[in-house]
């Protein structure tokens, strides 16, 4: 299993920064450079929850979210992924900080083959730098 963590600030206050996690309108592909308009479908979703793909040719996964706004916490469980499989997920906690949020980002990934467990073992050390990036764009004043 490996886990990959790092912190963003936003401008954003909790509520705000939560409701761009959980924007699941075509608009997510503008505001998300990861994620490619034919590469994210939206399968269902409620007041809480919503089941998607989202990604892009080199990066793609299905997952389930789930978000308490109240209690400032959301999750993505990994349903399929082009490079990991099913398993593993993100997890955000957006705590206030001054006029803006903290947002704690854990990534957990638990491949079964080798190749994806070699992958996932590179992602703390390579992928952490490139990640902030998309999140601290994603989270910042719109």
């Amino acid at each position: 299993m490996s886990v990959t963590r790092f912190q963003v600030s936003s401008p954003l206050s909790p509520t705000a920064a939560m409701a761009v996690l959980t924007d699941f309108s075509p608009a997510r592909t503008e505001i998300w450079s990861g994620i490619e308009p034919e590469h994210f479908h939206v399968h269902d979703h409620g007041a809480n929850w919503a089941e998607v793909t989202e990604g892009n040719d080199a990066a793609w996964e299905r997952g389930r979210y789930e978000w308490d706004t109240a209690a400032g916490s959301a999750t993505m469980v990994t349903h399929d992924s082009k490079l990991f499989g099913a398993g593993g997920g993100w997890d955000f906690r957006f705590t206030p900080a001054g006029d803006g949020t903290l947002i704690n980002v854990t990534l957990t990934r638990s491949p079964a083959a080798f190749g994806p467990r070699v992958l996932a073992a590179l992602l703390p050390l390579l992928g952490t730098p490139g990640l902030k990036k998309s999140f601290t764009s994603a989270f910042s004043a719109r």
